[in-house]
């Protein structure tokens, strides 16, 4: 039997994590649990709402977020609040699949264009490796704005 999995990021703006990450996977903040959105409607903003009614103190309600393949195939995302800095390099990091299928310059364009927008997003470029057949096809290596390494692949 297969398994489910949930990737968990601690962080500082559960959010805000939420929400670059939201941008860059193509993924959505789920509403929250028994609360029917309409088309169109702040998924955070129902969050808001939904905690406030359930009578969370406003200084709890930013303290975890989560992010969902629309589509139902990647795993869910969760952000937990954690009073501490990041202090060393991860041990697991995010993959981002930008230009499947693609090789030599091609492939590095596609993930040099990938690269840009999510530096406008806010994330940080670190460095960029270039292809090395067989074993690499090169990708560049990221930051999330809270200084997680990720990969463009």
């Amino acid at each position: 039997m297969s398994r489910h999995i949930q990737i968990t990021f601690d962080a500082h703006d559960p959010r805000a994590l939420s929400s670059f990450w939201r941008e860059v996977l193509g993924y959505v903040h789920p509403g929250p649990p028994g609360v029917d959105l309409p088309a169109g409607a702040d998924p955070l903003a129902a969050w808001e709402d939904f905690l406030a009614r359930a009578g969370v103190p406003p200084e709890q309600r930013d303290t975890r977020s989560a992010i969902e393949d629309p589509a139902g195939h990647g795993p869910r995302l969760f952000f937990q609040q954690v009073p501490e800095d990041k202090t060393a390099k991860n041990r697991v990091h995010l993959d981002v699949r930008a230009a499947p299928g693609l090789r030599g310059q091609e492939r590095m364009a596609a993930l040099e264009a990938e690269c840009d927008r999510l530096v406008a997003l806010g994330a940080t470029r670190t460095r960029r490796h270039e292809p090395a057949p067989p074993m690499s096809a090169g990708f560049i290596v990221m930051t999330d704005p809270e200084g997680n390494e990720f990969c463009l692949d």
